[in-house]
């Protein structure tokens, strides 16, 4: 390591915290918003408060200055700034600290939101933050492109298995409009996250792995968040024509509830097909865990 690194990482830290915390409304952590608030988001001193740190020690964090930071306050503060699974690693890797829950759920994704995920079935839904990973999602939306609980935690992102997974890929019936669509929403997204480095991360990451990525990404394309009607080859139950929607949970560069509503009758039926041979997958998972 660099002398350089560790003030790197500090500033690097600082600016992530700051855009964390100026994104999240004093409402959604149950404070009252006042009259005389002026700057974007949380203040110092509520994160302070809502973490259980000093207001003079979080300030010093977030002006870069050399002080240690213990895995405690960490999690503590990935709590009160509502970070997901990503943000939450990424703040541990810029600390230089080993996550003591590595597995720990995004906090936007409440017990309630699960609920409405469940209740929402056969209808597919699923939650993603603006980087598109996919940080929640029901048994129906699960097997709608792929079989996402069989990969890896940090490969269930839409661009990253646009451009990399097979069976994602064959679900589309206009893939190439559909990868110049995503890569346009990345890029129009990534402009108010130019600085943070799990963006560059990502984007360097499918610059790597595909060359397809490479040449769209370099065309400079933005496109829209809006939904639209999507006609998906479901590799169980056959063609799907659905309407997709999202609904922010929050500010706009926060989560989003993604849903996708059966365009006709006979779609319907193939979700609720496909729901059965999830919850048919399910329960013989948990046979064989049972005999084990």
């Amino acid at each position: 390591m660099t002398t350089a690194e560790p003030g790197t990482r500090r500033h690097e830290l600082a600016a992530f915290l700051r855009s964390r915390r100026e994104r999240i409304t004093p409402e959604q952590v149950g404070l009252p918003r006042g009259r005389r608030r002026r700057t974007p988001g949380l203040r110092r001193e509520e994160v302070a408060h809502l973490s259980a740190v000093g207001v003079t020690w979080y300030t010093w964090l977030e002006q870069a200055r050399d002080i240690q930071v213990s895995p405690q306050v960490l999690d503590a503060l990935a709590g009160a700034l509502l970070l997901d699974p990503t943000e939450r690693s990424h703040l541990f890797a810029l600390a230089a600290q080993s996550d003591p829950h590595p597995e720990t759920a995004c906090p936007a994704v409440t017990p309630a939101l699960r609920e409405l995920l469940h209740q929402l079935e056969p209808v597919p839904a699923c939650v993603q933050n603006s980087r598109y990973d996919f940080l929640a999602y029901n048994r129906t939306f699960g097997r709608l492109y792929c079989d996402l609980d069989a990969l890896p935690r940090e490969d269930r992102n839409t661009l990253w298995l646009a451009f990399t997974h097979e069976d994602f890929r064959a679900a589309f019936g206009d893939l190439p409009e559909v990868l110049r669509a995503m890569v346009g929403k990345l890029r129009a997204s990534m402009a108010e996250h130019l600085a943070e480095p799990a963006w560059k991360a990502l984007v360097q990451r499918l610059q790597d792995a595909s060359p397809e990525f490479r040449e769209l990404w370099e065309r400079r394309d933005v496109a829209d968040l809006a939904g639209r009607a999507k006609v998906i080859r479901n590799a169980q139950v056959g063609v799907l024509h659905l309407e997709h929607t999202n609904l922010w949970l929050g500010p706009a560069a926060g989560p989003r509830l993604g849903t996708y509503v059966p365009l006709d009758e006979e779609s319907r039926a193939r979700l609720e097909r496909l729901l059965e041979l999830a919850v048919r997958e399910e329960a013989r998972q948990s046979r064989a865990l049972s005999a084990v």
